[in-house]
Order: structure tokens, then sequence, then C-alpha cells
């Protein structure tokens, strides 16, 4: 149990708390033994009233037009950029730190932006905005790696290839994969669903995530970019990436290429990678073997194969990650950042 009577110990608020990621920082805060003096929950009115499971109690979600923050000491928010714009700050002026788990914040120069494997150096006291942003799924992962690179051989280019899941667009993504998916095999002319996506995602890869903006980009790749130089305090750093929908229920998987600026020598990356908290490199020890959505493991491990150097490039290295965006991208990523709050007793 993680639920004490420890006047120290924080009070929770999980807005969103009826979504796939508000329903996976529940179980993380019970899992993980995230010690608190309660949980409440907040969602749209439309979910208010449901009941769920916390800590073996039955708790009673409210409306979040209607919560109030005052007696919230933590308050991590996941139901979406447009609620997190209309009422974190409101939170976090009510005395509730917030933890954001959208595109809100991030970019916001008196908010942190932060992976505490990469830069919890930032937190030193509580930010200005009140607010501590949770950056974007296929973000974290990567950065988590590309941290270990900088700082031995320094980095001049990333080039990315997201595999983005269903699950990346919450439960009704993931619902709308799976009846798609269904509907096309009973009538494979079938006009298929596509609500939540660019284009049908059933038996499909889209190759655009978010909207699209004037330089061609969108804004999911935009946002690889600006977070990774925020996070890794590399203002000029090169990262440019396409980001594409896969039919896959959950894991985000990336295709990467590095180069650096020094050669890079597989067997010292390899185990600087192996040496990163909560790192697995599957091929360390059996060249070309890999991880899948599938097949990881350990969801709380970012995963990592198909390491090369390439020999016409020393200086230039591919590697395939695989992680548990609603995990790792997400809920693990915003309860880390809590216990490095607790820890460092910033509160």
């Amino acid at each position: 149990m993680t639920l004490v009577s420890d006047p120290t110990a924080p009070r929770l608020a999980i807005a969103g708390a009826t979504g796939a990621v508000g329903r996976t920082l529940i179980e993380l805060i019970t899992s993980r033994g995230l010690r608190h003096r309660g949980v409440r929950l907040a969602a749209s009115a439309r979910s208010a009233g449901r009941v769920i499971d916390v800590d073996g109690r039955a708790t009673v979600v409210e409306d979040l037009e209607r919560t109030d923050f005052s007696d919230v000491d933590i308050a991590f928010f996941s139901a979406g950029t447009s609620v997190s714009l209309q009422w974190a700050r409101k939170a976090a002026a009510q005395g509730a730190l917030v933890i954001d788990n959208t595109n809100a914040f991030r970019m916001d120069p008196d908010t942190p932006l932060v992976v505490p494997q990469v830069n919890a150096g930032v937190l030193t006291g509580r930010p200005a905005s009140g607010i501590i942003a949770n950056p974007n799924c296929s973000t974290i992962p990567l950065v988590r790696l590309l941290t270990a690179v900088q700082e031995r051989w320094g980095i001049r280019q990333v080039v990315v290839s997201t595999y983005q899941a269903a699950s990346g667009q919450g439960e009704h993504g993931i619902t709308e994969l799976r009846e798609g998916s269904e509907l096309a095999l009973r009538d494979p002319g079938a006009e298929l669903p596509a609500e939540r996506f660019t284009a049908p995602l059933a038996f499909n890869v889209v190759p655009f995530i978010d909207k699209l903006l004037d330089s061609g980009f969108t804004l999911e790749e935009q946002k690889m970019l600006q977070e990774s130089r925020k996070i890794l305090g590399l203002p000029h750093l090169d990262v440019t990436t396409t980001c594409v929908r896969v039919p896959v229920v959950n894991c985000h998987s990336e295709a990467v290429w590095v180069e650096a600026a020094a050669p890079v020598d597989r067997e010292e990356l390899v185990a600087r990678l192996a040496a990163l908290p909560e790192v697995t490199v599957h091929d360390r020890d059996v060249p070309g073997r890999f991880p899948t959505p599938l097949t990881a493991g350990n969801p709380d491990h970012v995963h990592v194969g198909r390491v090369r150097v390439a020999e016409h490039n020393p200086r230039g290295f591919w590697l395939w990650l695989v992680a548990d965006n609603l995990r790792i991208g997400a809920a693990l990523n915003a309860v880390q950042i809590a216990e490095n709050v607790l820890e460092r007793g910033l509160l």
C-alpha cells in the first residue's frame, strides 16, 4: 500500500484519469510505491462519476471543471493539450505542482522540460510557472540514448523515422485500430474508420502525425527537434524526423541515424548504451538481435538493437529502439519526475 498518513507525503491528483495514460499513472503510483496521502481523480463531465480502484480503494472520478486543487500537492495532467491550456495554470495558481503530459507548455521558458535520467539537474526549485512539462512520447526514449553519445563523442546530426502505435491517440486510437482491423478482415472492400488518424490505420502505415506546418513538416516532427534541443541543452542540435503511425496497439519504435563529431567504436557504444539506467541493448552479446513491440520485454526499459557503425563513415551509426509509449513515453516519465521532486524536497 502506498497510501500513508505521513503528513510529509504528497496529496496527488490525476486530470484525465479515465484515459490510457491516466490509468497507467494510477497503476504506476501503486506498483512503484509512490507514497501519498490520497489520490483524487478528475476527467471531463462525461466521465465524471465513474469509479476506479486506486491502491485498493474505490475512487469516484470528479468533474475537472469543479475540481479544487488547493488541497493537492502534485497534479498530473494528461487530458489533452486544450484541457491543460485551460486548467493547468489554474491548478498551479491554487498551489499544486503540475506535471503536464501535453504539448501545452513544453517550450515555455518558465517551464522545465524534464527527462529525469537526462536533465534532472534543471529541477532546483518550484518552476516559475508552477508546471513541469513531460516531453513527447517519441522524444523521451531518443534523448535518453543520445545523452550518452553527446557526452562521449558529440553529435553532428540525428535522423529519425518513427513507427508510432495507435495508443498514441489514447483509448480511442486503440479502438479505431481494432475495429478497423476486424472490419477489414470481414470485408476487404469496406470503408475503414479514420477519425483518430489522417488515414485508416488498419493494415496500413500513415506518414503523417499531428497538424501540417508551413515548413512541410508536421507538429509531431517539430516537437522532436525542439524538445531534444531543450532537454539536451543543445540549441543548435540538428535533428530531422519523419513520424509514421503504424498498426500496432502499443509501443513506439524508432530507426535512428546518428552522425557523431568523432569516430565511434561499436563495442564502446554498446557498452555505454547498456550502462544507461533502464536501458536494455538486445544485440550486446548476439549481433543483429532486436526488440519489437511484441517481444521487447520489460515495459519500463528503453530497448535497443541493430546497433551498426557505418563502414563508409565511422562517425555514423544506426540503432533501433522500442519503448512503451504509455509508460516510458508518458506516465512513467511523469511519475519519475514526481519521485525526483520528492527526493530533492522541492515541494
